[in-house]
């Protein structure tokens, strides 16, 4: 039997509780029989999910939302200190718990395994449930993005398991204590918290020694930046580390890769033996994500064999490779990618597997200080795409940056070679990439903003 309900989050109210990050910490809290409230700014399926678990959600923020007897208030780092319900919270003398400390209580008592990594975490994470669900172990489970199964990011279960995305953006993931965390890659990203790879090292180092003694690091073998924190921690007491990889020094050896379409047949060689499972979904990098999913729940003494069958259960998540549809013989695909690697590696696969096809690729660059610092990399990355169309950044919780816009991106992919056209008119795009699709062609939304919304209207179009 899972734990019950930590005593501050008998009646918490979240302001924000339409994010990712929170709408599953508010729906695990509500199957565990909390009084759940919160607010967001706009009306949403999660919302709707959310109601239907008996929770109360505003839309908009006011003081008046926040009732008397609320037991804390559960933010996150986006939200702002003038945040209406924020204040009222310090004129109530209410706690306010960030959504980290939220979600490492959630998990006491529980067999922990924290999924973290620059990219690939909701992937991992997703890939993890899907398994330990397929093989009836019940786990809870919060996860930064919605599966494509069960069409949820959180879930309470009745098992000994929970498997949490460990950000580390603003460095909350050191507040968890996992008996098994995973670390997929470590690159610079997240600039207005991070000056340099120095800080990204010494946040990740503190990460892995909130691990549990006698608990197990397993981290990639062959990304630079695992490479390099492997070596870090590795003097850390009590610390099993287990790589992962197609390094031949890896202890989970990826022995090989076969793309079959949209999926992957993956071998790997595990305690000297040979185990092939499927991956259903396309890339290189999924098949990488999967096979550490795997190592992480050998760790926890999951039978190999029985979770490399269920890991071919997982079908995908929502925005990461996610297709829309299809019209006219156009397949429209989502792509949460946003940080230049992350591009890289999903226009790969869908170059893989568009074969002969074109690939067209709409992209909303994400943050001013992702832009400023990274758009030399993003309009390379778009070389990979037979035409693009660039669209203004997405500022999510930033100010603009002076002198920061898409012009950086689009000059650097010019430069690279590739064909991109300009768009500043958001609603002016699904015509135009109507206008350019051939049957046959691949066209990728990509990008952490509202570009998702672009598919479904680029498919109207096509039919008309």
């Amino acid at each position: 039997m899972a734990p019950g309900i930590p005593a501050a989050m008998e009646r918490p109210h979240f302001i924000g509780i339409g994010g990712a990050g929170m709408s599953g910490i508010a729906k695990i809290l509500a199957q565990r029989g909390a009084k759940v409230a919160g607010s967001d700014a706009k009306e949403s399926g999660t919302a709707e999910a959310l109601r239907a678990l008996g929770a109360t959600v505003h839309i908009g923020h006011a003081a008046g939302h926040l009732a008397d007897d609320a037991s804390c208030v559960v933010v996150s780092s986006a939200i702002r200190a003038d945040n209406p319900e924020l204040v009222r919270a310090a004129e109530l003398s209410v706690p306010v718990v960030h959504r980290s400390d939220a979600l490492a209580s959630l998990m006491g008592g529980l067999r922990a395994i924290a999924v973290a990594g620059t990219h690939g975490k909701t992937t991992t994470t997703s890939m993890l449930a899907v398994a330990l669900t397929e093989l009836n172990l019940d786990p809870s489970y919060a996860i930064g993005g919605d599966l494509a199964g069960p069409g949820t990011n959180a879930a309470h279960g009745e098992g000994a398991i929970f498997v949490a995305e460990a950000d580390e953006s603003d460095r909350s993931f050191q507040k968890y204590d996992p008996e098994v965390a995973i670390v997929l890659n470590v690159e610079l990203d997240h600039h207005a918290n991070y000056a340099s790879m120095d800080e990204i090292y010494e946040s990740f180092e503190a990460f892995a020694g909130k691990i549990v003694p006698g608990g197990t690091l397993v981290i990639s073998a062959d990304q630079a930046g695992a490479v390099e924190l492997t070596e870090r921690v590795r003097s850390l007491p009590s610390l099993n580390v287990v790589t992962y990889g197609e390094s031949e020094a890896a202890d989970v050896r990826v022995h090989k890769i076969t793309p079959r379409g949209l999926t992957s047949e993956v071998t790997v060689v595990l305690n000297g033996k040979y185990l092939t499972f499927t991956v259903s979904v396309p890339g290189r990098h999924y098949a990488l994500n999967a096979v550490a999913a795997l190592a992480a729940g050998v760790a926890l003494g999951v039978p190999a064999h029985n979770l490399a069958s269920a890991l071919g259960k997982y079908t995908g998540v929502k925005r990461r490779l996610q297709l829309k549809g299809e019209v006219a013989g156009v397949q429209v695909i989502d792509s949460y990618a946003h940080h230049p690697t992350e591009m890289t590696a999903d226009l790969e696969a869908m170059r893989g597997a568009a074969s002969e096809a074109r690939l067209l690729v709409v992209f909303q660059p994400h943050l001013f200080s992702r832009t400023q610092e990274l758009g030399t990399e993003m309009g390379q990355a778009l070389a990979l795409a037979d035409a693009s169309v660039v669209l203004d950044i997405y500022p999510a919780r930033e100010d603009p940056i002076p002198g920061i816009t898409s012009d950086l991106i689009i000059d650097a992919a010019r430069a690279a070679g590739a064909d991109v056209t300009a768009v500043h008119d958001k609603a002016a795009v699904p015509e135009a990439v109507a206008g350019m699709a051939k049957p046959g062609d691949l066209v990728l939304t990509m990008g952490a903003g509202d570009v998702t919304d672009l598919g479904p209207q680029i498919l109207d179009h096509l039919s008309s």
